[in-house]
């Protein structure tokens, strides 16, 4: 009874087809590449069993594809309708997401830019849930927008996040997209962040970040 449900998380507009038709230039087409490489320098072979959660529109799911043995799962389904359309043989895609996809386990777990949809409770118990749903020694890999200040810095940081913004709506974010981010949705600092992953069970093995915003972290499930 007091589980929430996901779709009412899961922000208005990615559940709009028309939205979603956009999604991957509004988000600048982000590369693959990077995450793909952290799985196979942490020990993942090709074939390796990996789970895409929030997998949106597929970019990183098709791409690694090529490589591992593939689920995309999200609970969106206009972007389950785009990936399925685009989705090359053998990627399975699937319904769920953070706090109701079942399955595995798997030798790793991608998620980009999902989590921040969650409040940090249910982040935590969406942590957890990646951990089950991994072989001990499993991989985890996360991009999403944390903050990396305290709350005093906040104005400056913003600020500074705003005067990189676009004015096109359509070719990126803009600052009031930015700002509707802020105020709807449950990005968390860094420091409450990294807590929650060491009790999911998971050892913080390598962590980047950009602009104080968007964090970049490998993850290995302890035994």
């Amino acid at each position: 009874m007091w589980m929430i449900n996901e779709l009412a998380y899961a922000g208005p507009e990615h559940l709009d087809p028309a939205f979603v038709a956009g999604y991957d230039r509004k988000q600048g087409h982000p590369d693959p590449a990077p995450d793909i490489a952290e799985f196979r320098d942490h020990g993942l072979e090709p074939g390796a069993s990996i789970l895409d959660l929030a997998a949106g529109t597929g970019r990183f799911a098709i791409a690694a594809a090529e490589t591992f043995a593939v689920t995309a799962a999200d609970v969106s389904p206009a972007m389950l309708s785009y990936l399925r359309a685009h989705a090359p043989a053998g990627l399975k895609v699937t319904q769920g997401g953070f706090l109701s996809y079942t399955g595995g386990p798997f030798d790793g777990v991608h998620t980009r830019n999902g989590l921040h949809q969650l409040p940090d409770f249910f982040k935590g118990i969406a942590l957890q849930r990646i951990a089950d749903l991994l072989r001990p020694g499993g991989i985890l890999r996360v991009r999403d927008l944390i903050y990396d200040f305290h709350p005093a810095e906040a104005p400056a940081v913003f600020d500074e996040w705003f005067a990189g913004a676009v004015t096109d709506p359509a070719v990126g974010y803009t600052a009031d997209d930015y700002a509707e981010h802020i105020r709807t949705e449950y990005s968390t600092y860094r420091w409450l962040f990294e807590p929650l992953l060491e009790q999911a069970g998971f050892q913080i093995v390598s962590v980047a970040y950009e602009r104080r915003l968007y964090g970049a972290y490998t993850c290995v499930k302890r035994p």
